[in-house]
């Protein structure tokens, strides 16, 4: 604190060492005070003033007669504005007006037309044309004088008005006095009346519920009318109602048709997984082709070698029999035989493989044959030439199953526990299953030569017997390297070790000549059947290669709608199908014995809509405008009647009527004319526009005294020994404004006092207010500049212009734009304003406490931007402040 007070000391003595700097501050001091009351003096009272407001008046009036009474209302209207001094009325012809006010002579002109007493009379014979008069005003001259010649204006067509009305009103008094006299005369038909009155009201009710009736009546007719409509619209359709219903009728006959093509797609959607399987299947080989062309290529080559051993061992199988009848020698020779021919044993195991492969494939071929029997698009020439090369391969397969099963059953003898027992008797049962399927292939062949259709069940069979050859085999292959290669394994080599073994039992290799001849031969037929069908099926490698690559596409890009196309429609066939036969069968029982009968009440209904309904239809609404229309009216001036009848006769005669009727004229006519006044009751009063405003002004040149001490006074102080830190600078250096603006407050608000004779509730706390105002003010200025230096003063200037329209210090603040009204909380010309208003009006605690408190809070706000960032920015301010020094235009 002792260094900020030492700054604050040093700048009051270099202030006093310095007059020229002295008389600076006083200045600074006083010219805020000057802004204030210039601006508060020239609009103290401006609406004292309006008389020179010239406004230029013609009346062409012609005036009007009324029951042989002439009068002239313009004329009145000028000698009433001749009297009237609050404008600078002024009486001219309609040129020189018109000229006036577009030279600017006038800010405004009245003109008074020529018709205006006969139009504002024409009440009297019922035409009731409404007068005008003619305003025509300069809105450029000035932004506020239209604004009081529009109110000058209105006065004039007021004072017209309630001339008029009194006027009007005195006459037709006048003529209700005389038919109050006329009334007497007429008592006894009046008496009648009433009693014809009063029991009309007890009516009402009745009439009442007759007219809801009618209205109830009215409100049914479009929807009366709309039915009535779609009636006419139905007979007209009668043709096409006929026509769907013969459509009915034979949907109902094919019925059964369409039952049997449902079962067919729910029993396609049973199929779905095999399909898609078999999808995949071609798929798979589709992708994996050229590995079936590498893995053929090397079959037919192993085929080949295969044959050319057996044949070696079967050509030299003739030499071993000769030999066996040698006793020792043949065991000898027959062992070597083994020895040197055991690899043509070892090609039985691979070959059976591959004809069962092959024979897995001849199924599977059947089995898409029978896919393609079943297309509706089905091509005769192509299914006969596929069903005949499939007969071939079928026919083939059963010759070497025979074979194959032939090898397994001599092989079966050599091995303990016979291991080929289960297999032999599955291939058995393959016999039986590829005869059958020769057998139906040889029936479809038959009927399609034939131009037969294939039949279903025989497609199916075969379909059938595929699917079981193709899984027997199948399951054989699955287990063919793990069970029978071994189990062939052992058998060849017993068979060798049984030969081999020939020095002690050279008869029972004897005997063995035979099956060891007959396998090499099985051996041999099934080479030659396996050479024979790869070698065919290399020939059609390229063809099957195409179709298969054109069934996968074909299968890939239509498998996907077909599959959802089959179970949509299989959920509506369970479960919609049966009632929607249940419904068609009604439907067609009506079309059968009610459709007629009910299409003659169409017709007749149609035609009685047609000739009688608009008859109806306008006797409604007549019926119901008048209820609507005239009995509301009706029933309330019954009422009205009844009412008045009862309190007439309550008193026991008229004289009541009549004496209402005998009134005096005049006081109403007066009362006609005026008959509501205004009691003013003025909360917070101000004499004067000067003192009203004198909150604003007063605000607005603390601003601006705090704009010229932050401009011409310097924020930073001299630090060369660096003693100072940059708090003790911006707290030290802001007493000395403080002081000049304190000054700057009492200057202002006790000239405003007694120089300007500003009418102020609570002077002290005007002053006191002001005071801390300034404050305020002061430390948004000097922290804005003290931290951001130039760029701080134009921040001050643009506050300050933000501050003008969203403080609401001249017009509402409701009044300004959004952007603005969202401002004014954040401005401290809101609460600055609002406060001194409550000095200046008369004070409300909780609404000075709620300002004093926000202008509290823009200080805090200040300190903490003051120390959070003027040591961070300072040095970016001070080179700021250098570059623009160097312009030698900015200080």
């Amino acid at each position: 604190m002792k260094k900020i007070f030492s700054i604050y000391r040093t700048d009051l003595i270099n202030l006093w060492r310095v007059p020229t700097g002295l008389f600076l501050m006083i200045a600074l001091a006083i010219l805020p005070s000057v802004y204030a009351w210039i601006n508060l003096e020239a609009m103290w009272d401006p609406y004292a003033n309006t008389s020179g407001i010239k406004i230029a008046v013609t009346s062409n009036d012609q005036g009007a007669k009324i029951e042989d009474k002439t009068i002239n209302i313009g004329n009145e209207v000028v000698d009433n504005l001749k009297e009237n001094h609050t404008l600078g009325w002024t009486f001219v012809d309609e040129e020189t007006a018109l000229n006036g006010v577009e030279r600017g002579d006038y800010y405004a002109s009245l003109i008074i037309p020529e018709d205006f007493s006969r139009k504002i009379t024409s009440i009297v014979d019922g035409t009731m044309e409404k007068p005008e008069i003619i305003y025509t005003v300069n809105e450029k001259i000035n932004a506020v004088a239209p604004k009081i010649t529009s109110k000058g204006a209105s006065n004039v067509t007021q004072q017209i008005s309630e001339n008029f009305i009194k006027t009007v009103s005195s006459s037709i008094l006048t003529r209700m006095k005389e038919i109050g006299i006329d009334i007497e005369k007429e008592l006894p038909t009046i008496r009648n009346m009433e009693s014809k009155i009063l029991e009309l009201e007890n009516r009402l009710p009745e009439i009442a519920t007759m007219g809801e009736k009618a209205i109830e009546l009215e409100q049914k007719l479009p929807e009366l009318k709309e039915k009535g409509q779609k009636i006419v619209q139905l007979e007209e359709k009668i043709p096409e109602i006929n026509q769907a219903a013969d459509t009915v009728l034979k949907i109902e006959e094919r019925w059964p048709q369409i039952q049997a093509v449902a079962q067919e797609v729910l029993l396609i959607q049973q199929k779905l997984p095999e399909i898609q399987k078999a999808a995949s299947r071609v798929a798979e080989l589709d992708q994996n082709f050229g590995k079936v062309e590498e893995v053929l290529n090397t079959a037919i080559d192993k085929s080949r070698n295969a044959d050319e051993i057996v044949s070696a061992a079967l050509n030299t199988l003739p030499k071993i029999d000769a030999i066996a009848t040698q006793g020792a020698a043949f065991a000898d020779a027959l062992t070597s035989f083994l020895q040197k021919n055991e690899a043509a044993f070892q090609t039985v195991i691979p070959v059976v493989k591959q004809n069962l492969t092959l024979l897995q494939q001849t199924a599977d071929a059947a089995t898409q044959l029978t896919g393609v029997l079943q297309d509706v698009n089905l091509d005769p020439q192509k299914a006969l030439a596929a069903i005949a090369l499939l007969s071939e391969r079928v026919t083939s397969g059963a010759a070497v199953l025979d074979n194959t099963i032939d090898v397994f059953t001599r092989l079966n003898t050599n091995v303990p526990n016979s291991p080929f027992t289960d297999t032999i008797s599955k291939l058995t049962g393959l016999q039986t299953n590829m005869a059958n399927q020769i057998q139906a292939l040889n029936k479809l062949q038959s009927a399609i030569g034939r131009g037969e259709k294939p039949a279903k069940d025989i497609v199916n069979n075969l379909n059938t017997l595929s699917k079981e050859a193709s899984a027997a085999l199948g399951s054989i292959l699955a287990r063919y390297d793990s069970e029978i290669v071994p189990n062939m394994t052992k058998a060849l080599a017993q068979t060798q070790s049984i030969a081999q073994n020939a020095g002690g039992a050279l008869q029972t290799l004897k005997t063995q000549l035979p099956n060891i001849k007959a396998i090499l031969t099985d051996a041999q037929d099934g080479i030659h059947y396996a050479q024979t069908q790869l070698d065919t099926l290399q020939k059609e490698l390229p063809d099957i290669r195409a179709k298969v690559h054109e069934a996968s596409s074909t299968l890939q890009s239509k498998l996907d709608a077909f599959t959802s196309g089959i179970n949509e429609a299989a959920p509506f066939i369970r479960n919609d199908l049966p009632r929607v036969e249940q419904k068609l069968h009604t439907a067609a029982d009506f079309i059968r014995n009610d459709l007629p009968a009910a299409e003659e009440e169409i017709r007749k209904v149609a035609d009685l809509y047609q000739t009688k309904l608009p008859e109806v239809e306008d006797a409604v609404h007549l019926a119901a405008n008048l209820v609507r229309s005239d009995l509301p009216a009706f029933e309330e001036a019954v009422h009205k009647a009844a009412d008045q009848i009862r309190k007439v006769q309550g008193s026991g005669s008229v004289e009541e009527v009549l004496r209402l009727l005998q009134n005096d004229i005049q006081k109403q006519s007066d009362f006609l004319s005026n008959p509501v006044l205004i009691k003013e009751d003025k909360r917070f009063p101000i004499p004067n526009y000067g003192s009203a405003m004198s909150p604003f002004y007063t605000t607005l040149s603390l601003w601006v005294g705090a704009m010229l001490l932050v401009s011409l006074m310097r924020v930073d102080v001299d630090n060369l020994d660096g003693i100072y830190k940059t708090h003790h600078i911006y707290f030290g250096r802001m007493m000395i404004f403080l002081t000049v603006g304190l000054f700057q407050a009492l200057i202002v608000t006790i000239g405003d006092i007694f120089i300007l004779g500003t009418y102020v509730v609570d002077k002290i706390w005007f002053v006191i207010f002001a005071l801390l105002i300034s404050i305020v003010f002061i430390t948004i200025t000097y922290t804005l500049v003290s931290v951001f230096g130039n760029i701080g003063k134009g921040i001050a200037i643009i506050f300050l212009v933000l501050q003008f329209s969203s403080s609401g210090g001249t017009f509402p603040v409701s009044t300004a734009s959004t952007f603005f009204q969202k401002v004014n909380p954040f401005v401290p010309f809101t609460y600055a304003v609002g406060v001194l208003r409550e000095a200046v009006g008369g004070m409300l605690f909780w609404v000075v406490l709620e300002d004093v408190i926000f202008l509290l809070m823009f200080i805090v706000v200040c300190y903490l931007v003051a120390l959070a960032l003027k040591k961070p920015l300072s040095g970016y301010t001070k080179r700021v402040a250098e570059k623009a020094k160097q312009t030698k235009l900015i200080s």
